[in-house]
């Protein structure tokens, strides 16, 4: 298939494009650059560089099989202080992405979601049925793009699928996370081992968990790239659908801390913080509706596994 991935310079948009080309698919890559990087776009791919929005209608227009889309504004605590950022960089973007489907006739979507649709969840393992409702900016504009989505499906007999993904961890190769801003856990330990940061921080440690720490779900970002092809097999004309994808366990802060340490070899100094507002104490997908339906079995669920692989990849960067 002829596939565009939009964000496509990006950690998870890298990963999939490398995944997609080495499966045989012709893969164009669009990024504006604005937090992805040009080197991270695979050697495979074709490279156009500019804003979704003005590009888009005349990529589309050369016909293509199916758009991953991956390109938005991710950081939680920026969308807060910036929502007009998110409404316009993801909402806006994402929606004239979809007009430019329909004018072309592509026939296939995956979006790249959030488990951050949900907000504080009401039970554990979280389903697909359960209750959206975000708790800050970024989540809302992923969620908005959802319902899009299917009113799009349903008017425009397109085959669209949304994944909504928890903690996204590990490296493929050169393929790896390197953002301006480190907001997420492994990287920031990482950063610790390097010497690029002092400490780690841990929220709060009398949360109701086993340690006291909050739990969280992680998935290998290989195995979330095999869930985009299966997603690109299984998408059916005229629905919209959507799967949570993790690991449908869950590892405490101070576990990925102790398994840091394993890997690196460094002790990773850590201090404890107060908690931070909004912070649920256990966040864990239930991923038996992609297992049934797409066929999805991820295959690096071993904490150690994801560390190790984005360990490698942060000593070869440096």
């Amino acid at each position: 298939m002829k596939l565009l991935v939009t964000g496509g310079a990006g950690y998870v948009g890298s990963v999939n494009a490398a995944r997609l080309a080495e499966a045989g698919h012709e893969v164009v890559v669009v990024d504006d650059l604005s937090t992805g990087h040009a080197d991270a776009v695979p050697s495979e791919c074709r490279f156009v560089e500019g804003d979704l929005t003005e590009v888009a209608p005349g990529l589309l227009a050369e016909g293509f099989d199916g758009v991953l889309h991956f390109a938005a504004k991710s950081l939680v605590g920026e969308s807060m202080t910036e929502p007009a950022k998110y409404w316009h960089g993801n909402v806006n973007a994402s929606v004239a992405l979809l007009d430019a489907m329909v004018a072309a006739g592509t026939p296939r979507l995956v979006f790249s979601s959030t488990a951050a649709t949900y907000g504080e969840p009401e039970q554990v393992p979280i389903k697909e049925t359960a209750r959206t409702s975000p708790t800050n900016t970024y989540g809302y504009t992923k969620l908005a793009i959802d319902y899009a989505i299917t009113t799009y499906a349903q008017a425009h007999n397109i085959a669209a699928v949304s994944l909504r993904y928890f903690n996204v961890a590990g490296a493929y190769g050169r393929f790896g996370e390197r953002h301006a801003v480190e907001t997420h856990l492994i990287p920031i330990i990482l950063q610790v081992a390097t010497g690029d940061r002092e400490q780690v921080q841990i929220f709060g440690e009398d949360w109701p968990t086993e340690d006291g720490t909050c739990v969280r779900d992680y998935i290998h970002v290989v195995d979330l790239a095999d869930a985009h092809l299966l997603a690109l097999q299984h998408a059916m004309p005229g629905t919209h659908g959507i799967y949570n994808l993790g690991s449908g366990a869950g590892f405490s802060v101070r576990q990925v801390i102790d398994t840091c340490r394993d890997v690196t070899g460094h002790p990773i100094p850590a201090a404890v913080a107060p908690r931070r507002a909004g912070d649920p104490a256990v966040l864990v997908a239930s991923s038996e509706k992609a297992r049934t339906e797409l066929g999805w079995q991820p295959k690096r669920e071993k904490l150690a596994d994801i560390v190790g692989d984005a360990w490698t990849f942060t000593q070869s960067r440096r």
